[in-house]
């Protein structure tokens, strides 16, 4: 059975506190809450009547948490994925790439490149992981990494987070070892 806690701590990890940096198009973030994710909660945490980045700078850990819960691992179904380290993976992609993060599996797994969750691309998935889960992995991994070079040749402004974000898949892989 997977677990997004164990996930959670890996992205607690690689998400610091507040950022708004000027070349990320996803604006103001906190724990990897981007503003407009925030904004979409519907919480105001200081409760001055409006949402905005001054609550963003207030949210937890288990804000946190709770968002990545229901915004990415039940938007892959991750709790009927037949195995963590493959969870890990496509649930952090969609955390950081929004819809690529399921359109690029997809299209490894011979689906249509819709960017929804069904339960053809779980099953398909699940089928996948049972045939050989590795090899598998090794094609996310590798699909991934490129998607990261595609993102900066396309824009060359996100070469300033290239290197994080090469550390961050490196450290995904070597997190996901421990679940094989």
């Amino acid at each position: 059975m997977t677990d997004v806690n164990i996930l959670a701590k890996f992205i607690l990890k690689w998400e610091g506190g507040f950022v708004n940096n000027p070349n990320d198009p996803g604006g103001a973030t906190n724990k990897g809450v981007t503003i407009a994710v925030w904004k979409a909660q519907g919480y105001d945490k200081n409760g001055d009547g409006r949402i905005d980045v001054n609550d963003l700078k207030l949210i937890t850990d288990a804000d946190a948490i709770k968002i990545l819960k229901s915004n990415y691992w039940n938007r892959w179904f991750a709790d009927k994925i037949t195995s963590q380290a493959v969870a890990n993976t496509l649930v952090d992609w969609v955390w950081g790439s929004g819809a690529w993060g399921i359109k690029i599996p997809q299209r490894l797994l011979g689906l249509k490149e819709n960017g929804i969750v069904d339960y053809v691309t779980l099953n398909m998935l699940n089928n996948r992981i049972i045939k050989d889960k590795e090899a598998f992995l090794q094609d996310l991994y590798k699909a991934r990494y490129q998607y990261l070079n595609d993102i900066v040749k396309k824009n060359p402004k996100l070469q300033v987070f290239f290197k994080g974000w090469n550390n961050r898949m490196n450290d995904l892989v070597k997190f996901n070892k421990q679940f094989n």
